[in-house]
């Protein structure tokens, strides 16, 4: 990648990460000051919209937006959206770069900064860069290195093996229609499901079993009450019931060859 960011070219400057104040609208490279702007109405929705889908992944524990992650003693940069390497229970910058680094490029935004900030990531450790194209058709830039990049669009996945667990369309990274539906998805799998349909049939074997279940309850609180010439009470009832659930149901069966009065001090215990 041929880099025309006088940055890269110009002596370091004099800032350092150690002296960069979270908060402020500042990242530093290579000891330069690169000021930022707040995100746009267009950027910051397909930004939250990205994390959305990212952040669902199974494999996922770790995610950041806008955290500012020291690279050198002399570079902070902060992308849009960090997928790792962003422990929750650390305070100040996060150190080195995380394994999935997401930018989106919108109105505004200086491509040669962005070049070297894609360089900057790869330099200190991220596996992977994704760089969201908000202006003109909609894309998304899939780096695996500074000088590998694919690109995709509409419905084409995307995958980041090691980081991520499932693929995930490029539209899911600023269409919110579609992120959530990725987004359900990789809840489903979290909870073991491969699908809502999944679920719905899970739901229907329990009812099914429940159904089994109290059928043979009320075949054998019928026997029972057959045998002993009255009704069960509730506390016979429920004690049937709890010996059945706890895998007894062979040794309540076998009450109903005893005499009744026997049934009731069995039942009674």
């Amino acid at each position: 990648m041929n880099s025309k960011d006088p940055k890269r070219t110009s002596p370091p400057g004099p800032f350092r990460a150690d002296g960069l104040e979270p908060g402020g609208y500042y990242e530093i490279s290579r000891g330069h000051p690169v000021q930022l702007s707040p995100a746009g109405t267009r950027h910051g929705n397909a930004n939250v919209t990205g994390a959305l889908a990212i952040g669902s992944d199974p494999m996922v524990v770790e995610l950041g937006v806008d955290v500012g992650h020291k690279l050198a003693e002399d570079t902070v940069r902060a992308p849009d959206v960090s997928v790792g390497g962003v422990p929750s229970e650390t305070a100040g910058w996060a150190k080195g770069a995380p394994p999935l680094a997401v930018e989106y490029a919108d109105e505004g935004t200086k491509e040669t900064d962005l070049q070297t900030k894609i360089e900057e990531y790869f330099g200190a450790g991220a596996r992977y860069v994704w760089v969201v194209r908000l202006v003109g058709p909609r894309r998304v830039e899939v780096y695996s290195s500074p000088e590998s990049m694919s690109v995709h669009t509409g419905a084409s996945l995307i995958e980041a093996p090691g980081v991520l667990q499932e693929k995930i369309p490029a539209e899911a990274l600023w269409d919110r229609r579609v992120a959530l539906d990725v987004s359900m998805r990789n809840l489903l799998l979290r909870a073991g499901y491969r699908s809502i349909d999944d679920v719905r049939e899970a739901g229907r074997e329990e009812g099914r079993e429940e159904g089994r279940e109290e059928g043979r309850f009320e075949l054998l609180r019928d026997a029972l009450e057959a045998r002993l010439g009255r009704a069960l009470t509730e506390a016979e009832r429920t004690t049937v019931r709890a010996e059945m659930r706890a895998g007894n149901a062979v040794a309540v069966v076998s009450l109903v060859a005893l005499d009744p009065s026997e049934i009731a001090a069995r039942l009674a215990r």
